[in-house]
């Protein structure tokens, strides 16, 4: 008898202190679920901000028509993208993925980031600086696949870019096809100051839209079109929140076209970053007679400026 209420005046508490450490880390935690709508499988990655641990898994693989759910601490801090395309050499087992490779060879991408150009979801949650939830969807470092960020909270607002901008890109902008088909931002594909908003334009006041960030920011209202679109961009949720990552929301899984889907359109420190790229431009998107893109030569100062927008963008609806 002395036995069993000593056991259980250590046991109790016990039971007690795991139930609670488990409770408290369902409520202060986030559940990211990630679901495929695409007509193919995707591999997406995580990759946490410098600071911040890294999640359980940092990829995986998401066959079309499923969905996976990852959890989140407390104040984690990082981005989503989707790989695609994605083979596997059968002689050295490496990976290697059309658009969004993270380099690693592997399905994990143990904390390497997304070659450009990808559809980021980026994200800061509430912790003990804020209570707050700050999340975006990023065309900064370029497109490769329809992408829509949705809260639980019926209160939160979704943001995304649900259209496929690979069927709008310019040219000179276009990297592969298919489904490895990608839309590079401008400064991956000329590497000017003025459209990577770095040295001399590392300034809100100075670097301005360029007709590139303005094609996807009427396309793509709700995404970051630029580094400094914050305004309209970074939206807000009451912490902690669960969030659902939609890879092409307004595609039919169960359709064999290789298509994304429809064109349905649907403040914390920014966390984004663009590279300079050499890649060489294919030849479809918008062309002028004599085979020259209007808006390459304008990027590169060739095209006169008194030239409408509106000539540009309806090449794009």
């Amino acid at each position: 008898m002395a036995f069993s209420l000593f056991s259980s005046s250590i046991l109790l508490p016990f039971f007690f202190f795991l139930f609670s450490s488990f409770f408290t880390f369902k409520v202060n935690s986030t559940t990211f679920t990630f679901t495929n709508k695409c007509p193919n499988t995707v591999w997406p990655a995580t990759l946490s901000n410098s600071g911040t641990a890294p999640l359980s898994t940092t990829g995986f693989i998401l066959p079309s028509g499923t969905s996976l759910a990852i959890q989140a601490p407390t104040g984690w801090s990082g981005r989503f993208w989707a790989r695609t395309s994605c083979t596997t050499l059968s002689s050295s087992n490496h990976l290697t993925c059309a658009t969004g490779d993270c380099g690693s060879g592997q399905i994990e991408c143990s904390g390497a980031g997304a070659t450009p150009p990808a559809t980021l979801a980026e994200f800061t949650l509430a912790g003990p600086s804020s209570t707050k939830d700050f999340y975006d969807v990023s065309l900064v470092d370029g497109y490769n696949i329809p992408m829509m960020v949705v809260a639980a909270n019926g209160g939160c607002e979704s943001t995304g870019c649900a259209v496929d901008l690979n069927n709008r890109c310019p040219a000179e902008l276009r990297v592969g096809e298919g489904e490895g088909e990608g839309c590079r931002s401008a400064c991956e594909a000329f590497g000017k100051e003025e459209y990577c908003c770095s040295g001399e334009y590392a300034n809100p006041s100075v670097c301005k839209p360029t007709v590139y960030s303005e094609m996807f920011k009427a396309a793509c209202p709700r995404s970051y079109s630029y580094a400094f679109d914050d305004p309209s961009s970074t939206f807000t949720c009451d912490g902690p929140a669960d969030y659902s990552i939609i890879f092409c929301p307004n595609a039919d899984p169960s359709s064999s076209s290789s298509s994304y889907g429809g064109d349905d359109d649907s403040s914390s420190p920014s966390q984004k970053s663009s590279r300079d790229g050499t890649t060489e431009p294919t030849t479809k998107g918008v062309v002028l007679e004599g085979g020259e893109s209007w808006l390459a030569n304008l990027a590169m100062g060739d095209a006169p400026s008194s030239r409408k927008f509106f000539s540009i963008f309806h090449q794009f609806y």
